[in-house]
């Protein structure tokens, strides 16, 4: 029999859109995953996962099952699921294809982002140094996706942010937790409000300045782990 539904955390809605339960568990699973406190070659069962997230087990087995059509983790039977590895080099091409998409896109909104849909962004940006000051990895990867979605949304180009999307579910970022004990992740948190300053000064060379810097933490700062 299922366990009782307990009482559920606050689970993240990505891109602005309305999800589901099954979604938004599934979101954080991924969050989990990307900042490895679901590391690979682990086995985790749906009970074990929902006590841990404070859910039941049913949306966590359906959202598990989600994430193997993904690529993300791979079932075993009558054991659970088994987080798949991704090889450095394939974390290399990963982070070199978002350069050549995050970088000119992100930049370009200097000259063509309305500023009030800029400004919408700020609150976002701001929830990632709240978690990243807390120590909430899950938190900083929820809004950190939210943020860059968000802000790649605005260049109208659908397809390019579904793109991104897989992308950043692939990504690991297993050197966030020594960022943290380092009292270091607060800093880098602190470039998404740099990023918003400079597109609402329409200063394209240091959007693309900032924002060179920022994902080059994803295979330096917060890759290692």
């Amino acid at each position: 029999m299922p366990a009782q539904r307990t009482s559920a955390p606050a689970l993240p809605t990505l891109g602005g859109q309305k999800r589901n339960y099954r979604e938004r568990v599934a979101d954080a699973l991924r969050a989990a995953l990307i900042a490895g406190e679901l590391r690979p070659g682990e086995v985790y069962s749906a009970p074990t996962l929902a006590a841990r997230f404070g859910v039941s087990a049913t949306p966590v087995r359906e959202a598990m099952l989600d994430l193997v059509r993904e690529g993300l983790v791979d079932t075993v039977p009558n054991k659970g699921f088994r987080v798949t590895a991704v090889s450095e080099k394939q974390l290399d091409e990963y982070t070199h294809i978002r350069s050549l998409i995050e970088i000119p896109t992100t930049a370009g909104l200097a000259t063509t982002a309305d500023p009030i849909a800029l400004e919408a962004l700020r609150p976002t940006a701001q929830e990632i140094v709240t978690a990243a000051t807390a120590g909430d990895l899950i938190a900083y990867v929820e809004a950190d996706i939210r943020f860059h979605l968000g802000l790649l949304a605005l260049a109208g180009n659908d397809h390019l942010v579904e793109v991104v999307r897989d992308l950043r579910k692939r990504s690991r970022l297993y050197g966030l937790q020594a960022l943290v004990e380092a009292g270091r992740l607060e800093d880098s948190a602190q470039e998404h409000l740099e990023i918003l300053d400079a597109l609402a000064a329409r200063d394209e060379d240091a959007v693309r300045a900032v924002m060179t810097r920022h994902l080059g933490h994803v295979r330096g700062l917060w890759a290692a782990g």
